[in-house]
């Protein structure tokens, strides 16, 4: 017998049974769903983009119709091996199966249609897959799918220095076992969404986040020396004059200094090449550290214990943190602020306008009281604030409406943006460790009551981080030489 007749009785062989077996319901209903649901996900291709449609049509274009596909094609093998189960155990299977001769058109061309779809179907679920895992790494799935639950993590995000950063930069960073590790996460995470298990408010800081130095300094440089940056800040007084005041400080950020490669200033001394801090948190957001350790280019150990910290001696061999950008920055992108931090900003950016008598003081109280819902918090912000001028100030309201009607949506704004009820965050739910005014940030370590064995204390100088030139002062005249200030 020729190779050729040989090759033929053997692929007849194969697929005779395979034919035979394949006449069954779950197996046409696989073929009949793998084909539907290829079809529909190569239309939502070719006409939407992930970002374009609302969160919970992107998760049937982009992930329950991939599901389905391989849904379809798990049942027609499913389906074949429960009818052959079923024939053997009922001594149905025939002597001979039907005959199948590869010489006749009538069967190469289902073969080879047989085949060609089966190169479709894997090309299909290769760009399914590719499609669905780069959904569910845009913004559009991580801040909008579980609305309820990321509704203020993505408020804040939408507002932060950081709103065209993808999440995935930061909560996952590059390579594949941080990619998996997500997703199983992301997995119970599912189930404490539909089950309405998961906590209110989400816990901060995120516990086992990948370190700093694999996602923050992909693109930021600590250790690159800054130098001193000028920082200011406007206040505004709850009198009726919503009487400014500026702080301007020096800020000492530093860093390696590029001929000598000296470590100074805040980047140097903490983050620079060869130090590591270690530290121990008493609490779960981290505003308690009875223990620090630093250690310089691998020398000896020095331990600062919290003076007034009772630490018992197994608590100093409970396990430390590693200091990283996230110790300080802890809020680099979810920033919340407080109530009179958020209306000064507003002001000095003229949302709010200063020129409109107990703007400040008005501000806060409503922005301070008490609402059943953050639609009712924003209706009666509104209208309140509205007719407090109304009616205590007649005039200003009839010569400033305008003026009044913006900053009362400005008002309302700051509400909607910072208060989340229905997830329990509210003024003040999340600390920011950025310097030492509203939070204790800084003085957590630099409050002068961590010692050591040698009787060092970590610094206390106010100097060491910044010079403070000028301090609630109504108009500081470097200001007016730099030609900030009138």
């Amino acid at each position: 017998m020729s190779p050729l007749r040989l090759l033929s009785s053997g692929v007849k062989g194969v697929l005779e049974p395979v034919a035979y077996w394949a006449n069954n319901p779950f197996t046409i209903a696989g073929a009949v769903l793998t084909t539907a649901s290829a079809f529909s996900m190569i239309y939502s291709w070719l006409v939407w983009e992930p970002t374009g449609v609302s969160p919970y049509a992107g998760i049937l274009l982009w992930l329950t119709l991939p599901a389905l596909f391989v849904l379809g094609l798990l049942l027609v093998p499913a389906g074949m091996l429960q009818r052959r189960l079923h024939a053997y155990r009922h001594g149905l299977v025939p002597l001979r199966f039907p005959p199948l001769d590869l010489n006749s058109p009538l069967y190469r061309r289902p073969l080879a249609v047989v085949l060609g779809l089966t190169a479709v179907n894997i090309a299909m679920l290769t760009a399914a897959t590719y499609r669905g895992l780069h959904y569910m790494d845009s913004v559009h799935f991580c801040g909008l799918t579980c609305h309820k639950v990321m509704q203020p993590e993505f408020s804040a995000y939408r507002d932060s220095p950081h709103s065209r950063v993808a999440c995935v930069s930061c909560h996952i960073g590059p390579g594949a076992s941080w990619f998996v590790r997500s997703k199983l996460s992301g997995t119970e995470q599912i189930f404490a969404t539909a089950l309405d298990t998961y906590p209110k408010p989400i816990p901060a800081p995120v516990e086992n986040l990948r370190p700093a130095r694999e996602t923050c300094e992909q693109c930021h440089w600590p250790a690159k020396f800054t130098g001193t940056r000028m920082l200011t800040r406007q206040h505004y007084a709850e009198d009726e004059n919503n009487t400014v005041t500026w702080n301007v400080l020096l800020l000492h950020i530093g860093g390696e200094h590029p001929i000598t490669g000296k470590a100074i200033g805040i980047h140097g001394v903490h983050m620079a090449a060869g130090t590591t801090i270690e530290y121990l948190p008493a609490d779960r957001q981290r505003q308690q550290i009875p223990l620090v350790v630093l250690r310089k280019n691998g020398g000896e150990a020095q331990a600062f214990v919290d003076t007034e910290a009772k630490l018992a001696p197994e608590q100093t061999r409970a396990p430390r943190r590693i200091m990283d950008c996230m110790d300080c920055h802890n809020r680099p992108t979810h920033i919340f602020d407080l109530p009179e931090v958020a209306v000064d900003r507003f002001m000095a950016a003229g949302s709010i306008s200063p020129a409109l008598p107990f703007a400040k003081k008005r501000a806060v109280e409503l922005l301070r009281l008490n609402y059943a819902s953050r639609e009712e918090a924003a209706d009666k912000i509104r209208t309140n604030f509205r007719e407090y001028y109304r009616t205590t100030y007649p005039q200003v309201f009839q010569e400033r409406t305008r003026e009044v009607q913006a900053a009362a949506e400005a008002v309302a704004s700051l509400y909607l943006r910072n208060v989340f009820p229905q997830m329990n965050v509210g003024w003040g739910t999340y600390p920011d460790n950025i310097g030492h005014m509203n939070w204790t940030g800084c003085f957590r370590c630099h409050g002068g009551t961590h010692k050591s064995a040698q009787g060092n204390f970590i610094t206390t100088d106010c100097n060491a981080c910044h010079n403070v030139l000028a301090a609630d002062d109504p108009s500081p005249k470097l200001l007016k030489d730099l030609g900030m200030t009138d």
